[in-house]
Formats: C-alpha cells, sequence, structure tokens
C-alpha cells in the first residue's frame, strides 16, 4: 500500500518533478517533498512487479478542492505512465494494482486499504507492505497498526522522507500533528482529526465498504470515547484474528 499526499493533474511523465504538474500544499512546495513521493510510487510499483503474490494498493481520496481526481487515481496513472511496473501503459496497464479513492488520512490508509483488498481480490490480506514516509514510520506501525490488530509479524513499513533541510522540521510537525493527536483518538474519530477529514472530504464523498467488505463494519464504525495510550481498542472479531497464530 502506498498512501497518497497530493494529486499528480500532468499527463507527460518526464514532467512529474516539476511542481506546477501537481495540487500542492503551502508546506509541500519549495523543498525535496516531491521526489520522495514520487520514490513512494516507484519503490510500490517495482515490489508488486517483482511479487507475483503481490496486489498494489494506492490510497486516498478527493483531498482537494481544486482537482476532481483523488489522489490514488493519479498515482496509478503516473506510475502506468512513467512505466514504473516495466510495463508500457498503452499496450498493457499493469493488472495487479489498483486504488483505494476514499481515505482521508493515514489511519483511513490502512483499513480502507485492507477493505478494498477484499472488494478487489474477494479476500482480506495475509501480509501488509506500506511503502511511506520514513518519518510515518512510528505513528503506522505503533498507532494504526496496534488500532486494528494487525499482527505485527505481518507488517513491513518501507519509508522513504524528503532529503535536506526540511527533513528535520517535517518530523517535528508529524509529530505534533499526527503522532501525539492519534496517541489520545485513536481511530481519529474527534475533534481535531475529525476535522481534519471533514476538511479534505470536499466532495463529500463516501465509502462502499459496508458492503463491499461486510465483517469489518463494526471496526469502520468504531469509536471510542477520548481516551489515552490506546485504551479503547476495538475487541470484536476481525478477519486477520487467524494470521497471529
Amino acid at each position: 500500500m502506498v498512501p497518497g499526499h497530493s494529486i499528480w493533474k500532468g499527463t507527460n511523465p518526464d514532467l512529474r518533478l516539476n511542481e506546477d504538474q501537481w495540487v500542492l500544499e503551502p508546506y509541500q512546495r519549495g523543498g525535496n517533498r516531491l521526489s520522495a513521493l514520487i520514490k513512494h510510487i516507484e519503490i510500490g510499483s517495482k515490489m508488486a512487479a517483482q511479487d507475483k503474490k503481490a496486489l498494489l494498493i494506492f490510497s486516498g481520496g478527493h483531498t482537494r478542492s481544486r482537482s476532481t481526481t483523488t489522489e490514488a487515481e493519479s498515482y496509478l496513472r503516473l506510475a502506468q505512465l512513467s512505466n514504473a511496473f516495466g510495463v508500457p501503459a498503452s499496450s498493457n496497464p499493469f493488472p495487479r494494482a489498483t486504488t483505494e479513492d476514499y481515505a482521508l488520512d493515514s489511519f483511513q490508509n490502512l483499513l480502507f486499504s485492507i477493505a478494498r483488498f477484499h472488494e478487489y481480490a474477494g479476500r482480506y490480506p495475509e501480509k501488509i507492505t506500506v511503502v511511506g514516509y520514513e518519518m510515518k514510520r512510528a505513528r503506522f506501525i505503533e498507532l494504526h497498526r496496534k488500532a486494528i490488530r494487525w499482527p505485527e509479524t505481518k507488517f513491513e513499513y518501507i519509508g522513504v522522507d524528503p532529503e535536506g533541510e526540511e527533513k528535520t522540521a517535517a518530523a517535528e510537525g508529524e509529530k505534533q500533528n499526527g503522532y501525539l493527536p492519534y496517541t489520545t483518538d485513536t481511530y481519529g474519530c474527534h475533534s481535531t482529526l475529525l476535522a481534519k477529514r471533514r476538511q479534505r472530504n470536499h466532495f463529500l464523498r463516501f465509502h462502499s465498504y459496508y458492503t463491499s467488505a461486510p465483517e469489518l463494519a463494526p471496526l469502520l464504525s468504531w469509536c471510542p470515547s477520548l481516551h489515552t495510550a490506546g485504551s479503547g481498542l476495538y475487541t470484536g472479531e476481525l478477519p486477520w484474528d487467524s494470521l497471529h497464530h
């Protein structure tokens, strides 16, 4: 799974490092974030091409009012047009890659991608590899993975951060705006984190996973009252409980 962080609006993959080809937030401009995003796409695509049992899911919704496409769709389009899979897009789009078009934050990137896997493959995954920012490794492994009770032995994280001076500032921003809020609001369904989701859902989209992954319905709806340090974890039955054994 590759979580999206922006939307590529271009048509020429040779211009993919040009910021004007992307819908970027102000803090994403002028540094090396763009090259890191592209590396996430390239690494995920290469891994999927090499592992014939893998399904690559780009995850990210309609998060920008200036674009009617999703983060995920734009990532997959760039991957295909830039031949990241080693398969020319004109003759044969890569078959083991798809999009998850509803996630509005990193927790939803993880949970919704599992639901999308089921929607696409008819079963749940046995192992998850996330390719994203290195600075988000702790959030994914210590908080999001734990929130859905996914076994640590079946979870891998590959991290690539922006290079240069902004790396330190970006890591601090992740800690204050991402990691710490999730330590008290594990499922992102209260106040600050919920407001972020609403602000990003410009087109008022709603996912299909209650229907296509019904076993996850209780988890998708789970919203404990605000607790600290991970109490209030979902305790119901999950399709991947057997992977722990």
